[in-house]
């Protein structure tokens, strides 16, 4: 095979002499190139440079084979220019990935992590992946992981899926794994948003309970506050209608003392649970608060802590909660819920 030496564009604006090292691709094509700034790029290559010549006349070779030439020559354009162009990604992207990582070029090696990232599909996922293991790329293989497992029908009938199952069963076990792993995840995920879900509901709860005890809402209200007699339900809480129909039915219900009354249980359990959240017993005007704090006191069972490891979730939600609000909000919030406003335990029913 004859050589053939190509003239390279350096799109450099230096003025460069002539050539001293030759890099020799597949094909036998050689590209002039200038060992300074070759070493001074990558270490690797500047090791090649260094190692003594048998014979000083010879020439300076670097052998660079197994990737296309033209993927050679865009190495090399990268090595003097530090850059690469979108065509040049596109046709030799994975090429350019495992020379980076070979020739310890970091700049490049981000390059195409970044533009394979972009690229990824699931007709070429199976082969980035396998190349970005090799490369020790974990960002770009924890890419092509997710793509995998929310494609994995798609993928599964490419060439490259079964490849794969053929000839590294490692890997396949690999994915395997880690989509598992991932729908695990998502499990837990989905009942902490389901579990955070009910924990602010409740704490919702706690706060128009209350409001609807202190100041009074459209149906219920303490003796010394007028009730708001308006069409329209609450706009402070959502769950205030709600929670005023059960209060109304708490406090006529004929089987609610012999315990028989599921919405009465439930509101029972709504008052409990406000007197492990309130810290001013004293003057609350919730009913119940202080005989449930007494009670407290003075028998500890084991549900006592069962009640206030609720509680500690329900005031955590309640921070959450306030921090997702806008400041403004926020503040007003803040100010309204830090009235002390002593008044008596009881209810005007209409």
């Amino acid at each position: 095979m004859v050589a053939q030496t190509i003239s390279m564009n350096y799109h450099t604006t230096r003025v460069l002499p002539e050539p001293d090292i030759f890099i020799h691709t597949s094909d036998g094509t050689r590209i002039p190139t200038h060992a300074a700034i070759l070493a001074s790029v990558s270490p690797v290559l500047e090791n090649f440079i260094d190692r003594p010549r048998k014979h000083r006349s010879s020439e300076r070779i670097i052998q660079i084979h197994g990737v296309p030439t033209d993927a050679v020559t865009a190495f090399v354009g990268f090595l003097y220019s530090t850059r690469c162009t979108e065509e040049e990604m596109d046709k030799y992207g994975m090429h350019l990935l495992a020379l980076s990582h070979v020739y310890l070029v970091p700049q490049l090696k981000q390059r195409c992590i970044k533009g394979l990232t972009q690229r990824l599909t699931t007709e070429n996922v199976v082969d980035v992946l396998q190349l970005a293991r090799l490369c020790d790329a974990p960002d770009l293989h924890l890419r092509c992981m997710k793509l995998l497992t929310n494609h994995f029908k798609a993928v599964e009938k490419t060439e490259g899926w079964k490849f794969l199952v053929k000839h590294d069963p490692w890997l396949e076990l690999d994915i395997l794994r880690f989509m598992d792993e991932h729908e695990t995840r998502k499990k837990k995920s989905r009942r902490h948003r389901e579990e955070q879900g009910l924990y602010t509901e409740l704490s919702e709860a706690m706060e128009c309970l209350e409001h609807i005890c202190t100041e009074g809402c459209t149906d219920v209200g303490p003796y010394d506050v007028e009730v708001k007699r308006e069409r329209r339900p609450c706009g402070k809480f959502s769950t205030c209608q709600g929670l005023q129909v059960l209060i109304r039915h708490f406090a006529t219900c004929q089987r609610r003392m012999k315990g028989g009354c599921l919405r009465c249980k439930r509101m029972w359990q709504l008052f409990r649970l406000h007197s492990y959240v309130c810290h001013h017993a004293d003057s609350c005007k919730v009913p119940l608060c202080r005989q449930f704090q007494l009670r407290m006191q003075q028998e500890k069972s084991k549900d006592d802590q069962r009640w206030k490891l609720l509680a500690r979730k329900v005031a955590s939600a309640k921070v959450m909660s306030s921090l997702s609000l806008p400041k403004r909000k926020r503040d007003e919030e803040t100010r309204v819920s830090s009235i002390n406003n002593p008044g008596i335990r009881s209810f005007k029913l209409l």
